[in-house]
């Protein structure tokens, strides 16, 4: 018989955890992109919506742009889509081309809820309400009704008394029913505008109320608020003229933005108003990408259609997952998982030296964390990049989050310290040669910018600001591991690395306590916060020492005794380095 090859002992261990860390990643992936079929579809055949909010701007184009016009044939385009799913639209404002709303509306069979946009300007404001008149009077069998201004009293723009006398004008003007459109807190602090409109227009967006939320809450709350309206203005009709959930972006408290709350949330509002028999407009047609540069990712992501490609998110019948793409995000992170090990068993081959069992144990984790977190980390990076500057900042991070792992596993392998500042920007004759120390001390660098902007941003201008956990944690994950595996023979604390600790770990203490302890999101990017200021605080002396030594017992416990037989015994390299951690820290 031909003898068996067998496996150097060396290996096995490693390849376990190769083999453990592939199957974590493919569990999570598995579990997290797990689709759900609702119950019932809100969007199907033979059961239109009964109005839905339209905006027409695509990647490029903006309202604030005056300059800018929407071509008839684009807007056509996009009315013969939603002519399919829904009997109305509901549009903001007549600039930019959306005075041929009207007429383009008729040709597919659209009634039109036509908004006229008031500010501050008055001559603006008189110059939108003429043409606005004009197109009730010329299509009024499609303008079903008028909205006269949005918000306006919420973004303190106008007072209620000057919106009612314009109001008043306006419906002596035209001949369709009248109302104004605000926050349902503004009506209720408002009430004498009741006295102008035909109908009461309300917006009711839980993910956005003062205490937000939860997606599993939403619709009761919607339907809890429409009748505490309902009771304060008993002779007038209620339209929910907004009401929708973000199918992404950051939370807030514990309202959480997804593919799979969107949809549920907007089956069970319109189940519920079909019901009960009352309207509801949804918020909105489109996903509108220019709206992220001034209300971040949350603002863009509210259609029932893709912004990009148009296409219905949620078609009747088809299960509904976070991950569309969730499969290539899991390729993506099996191949970082096999690069951290590659690179740590070619450092290993090359340093000619068994490596410690807790060095294999701190791969694995960077590997496995690494792998699990690369496709959201580039998810985010995809869809949370907007201007030049926020690109940069995110290109920054999702780079270095991806190499992390590889430098700091063949750190760890190499017993090479995290080098500081002055280690690789310092004077010349301090300064370390090692190109791959160079390349580690850059990127502990970049991510330690990148992590106080973000934290700034977080302090001082919160509220669309997205969190970048999992390229943080990435990142900031195995740089902690060099730390805590390989102490630096310096014992002295760097002063500018000890200054970025401190802004970061007094700006984490900040953000969890302004965003809540309901925000999971929020939690998981202050521990990444913490533990990047960790690693730029360096472990004590008998910090470390107690650290190296607990994880070398948790990995000698779950290791195969094969590996103590191959050489992690007494007096193997492994322990003696253990053992020779004396309690100044130093080798």
């Amino acid at each position: 018989m031909r003898a068996q090859t067998k496996i150097p002992a060396a290996i096995r261990a490693p390849l376990a955890l190769l083999v453990l860390s592939l199957a974590v990643i493919t569990g999570v992936w598995w579990w997290m992109a797990a689709p759900v079929t609702l119950p019932q579809a809100a969007i199907g055949p033979g059961a239109k919506l009964d109005c839905v909010s339209y905006a027409p701007f695509r990647s490029g184009q903006t309202p604030w742009k005056s300059t800018i016009v929407i071509s008839e044939a684009q807007i056509a385009e996009d009315l013969v889509e939603l002519a399919k799913v829904s009997r109305c639209i509901r549009t903001y404002s007549i600039e930019n081309g959306l005075d041929k709303v009207p007429e383009l509306a008729s040709k597919v069979g659209l009634k039109v809820i036509l908004g006229v946009w008031l500010g501050r300007d008055q001559l603006k404001n008189a110059a939108l309400i003429n043409t606005a008149t004009v197109l009730a009077g010329k299509y009024p069998g499609v303008i079903s009704a008028m909205m006269v201004g949005s918000e306006v009293l919420l973004r303190g723009e106008m007072k209620a008394p000057a919106l009612c006398e314009i109001i008043r004008s306006v419906k002596a003007q035209v001949g369709v029913p009248l109302s104004y459109a605000d926050v349902w807190e503004f009506w209720l602090r408002h009430p004498d505008i009741s006295k102008c409109v035909d109908f009461v227009t309300i917006h009711i967006l839980p993910y956005w109320e003062d205490d937000p939320v939860r997606a599993e809450d939403a619709a009761a709350h919607t339907i809890e608020i429409r009748k505490r309206v309902a009771l304060a203005f008993p002779d007038k009709e209620i339209l929910i003229g907004e009401t929708g959930w973000p199918g992404r972006g950051r939370m807030r408290a514990g309202a959480l933005p997804s593919r799979i709350n969107q949809a549920r949330y907007i089956t069970q509002i319109v189940e519920r108003a079909r019901k009960e028999n009352f309207r509801v407009n949804l918020f909105e047609a489109y996903d509108e990408p220019w709206k992220r540069q001034w209300e971040g990712t949350i603002g863009s992501s509210w259609g029932l259609y893709d912004g990009e490609s148009r296409a219905l998110k949620y078609p009747a019948g088809v299960a509904v997952t976070d991950y569309p793409f969730w499969k290539l995000q899991l390729c993506g992170g099996l191949l970082l998982s096999v690069c951290v090990f590659a690179a740590s068993f070619w450092t290993s081959r090359r340093q000619r030296m068994l490596p410690r069992p807790e060095s294999w144990a701190a791969v694995g984790i960077s590997a496995t964390v690494g792998g699990v977190l690369l496709g959201f980390a580039a998810e985010k990076w995809l869809y949370e990049s907007f201007g030049l500057f926020s690109w940069v900042m995110q290109s920054l991070l999702l780079a270095a989050a991806v190499a992390a792992p590889l430098l700091s596993a063949m750190a760890v392998m190499s017993e090479r310290a995290l080098p500081t500042v002055r280690d690789v920007a310092g004077r010349s004759e301090s300064r370390v040669r090692s190109l791959e120390t160079v390349i580690l001390g850059g990127t502990l660098a970049v991510v330690t910018l990148v992590a106080a902007v973000t934290a700034l941003n977080l302090v001082f201008d919160p509220r669309w600001r997205d969190f970048p956990y999992p390229a943080l944690t990435m990142a900031a994950l195995p740089l902690c591991m060099v730390t805590l595996f390989n102490r630096s023979k310096s014992g002295a604390n760097p002063k500018a690395e000890a200054s970025f600790a401190t802004l970061l770990a007094a700006a984490a203490l900040f953000i969890l306590f302004n965003e809540g302890f309901a925000n999971w999101q929020s939690l998981w990017l202050c521990a990444a916060y913490g533990l990047l200021s960790v690693t730029l605080w360096r472990l004590q002396p008998g910090t470390v020492r107690w650290a190296v030594r607990t994880v070398f017992g948790a990995a000698s416990a779950v290791l195969p005794s094969r590996l103590q037989a191959a050489g992690s015994g007494p007096g193997s390299p492994g322990l003696q380095a253990v053992e020779a951690v004396g309690d100044d820290g130093k080798s």
